[in-house]
């Protein structure tokens, strides 16, 4: 059975962490990524991960501070946020990239790419 689904999100402080879970059941073939759309500002890949386990960073303000990871026994996909900061506050979403014969390349990780979204999860970093 398929499944996309995020969670996790909620209000943070500065410097807090989070970590946001997509139930993704049905794409172990698949890429599947975490994007992001703050207000005023463009939908933008965050990190994603190949069915291989390799990964991408998409947005260079999370290097260091964010992390994926895919657990293909419970289905998961997970992004760990650390150290945040006010400007991650965004509405967070996992999506998979469904092409067929799709290569890990520098485009893995843009959001035109990803073609099956679920429902995005509130993340607010305020003091």
């Amino acid at each position: 059975q398929f499944q996309l689904e995020a969670s996790g999100g909620g209000l943070v402080q500065p410097g807090g962490s989070l970590r946001l879970s997509c139930a993704a059941s049905g794409f172990d073939y698949y890429p599947i990524g975490w994007f992001r759309q703050a207000p005023g500002k463009e939908r933008e890949g965050v990190l994603c991960i190949s069915p291989s386990g390799d990964t991408t960073n998409a947005a260079d303000s999370v290097k260091g501070r964010f992390t994926i990871s895919r657990d293909f026994a419970k289905k998961m996909v997970y992004l760990q946020m650390n150290s945040l900061k006010p400007e991650d506050t965004a509405v967070y979403y996992c999506a998979v990239d469904r092409r067929a014969g799709s290569t890990w390349d520098s485009s893995a990780c843009e959001p035109r790419n990803y073609d099956y979204w679920g429902q995005g999860t509130q993340v607010t970093v305020s003091s």
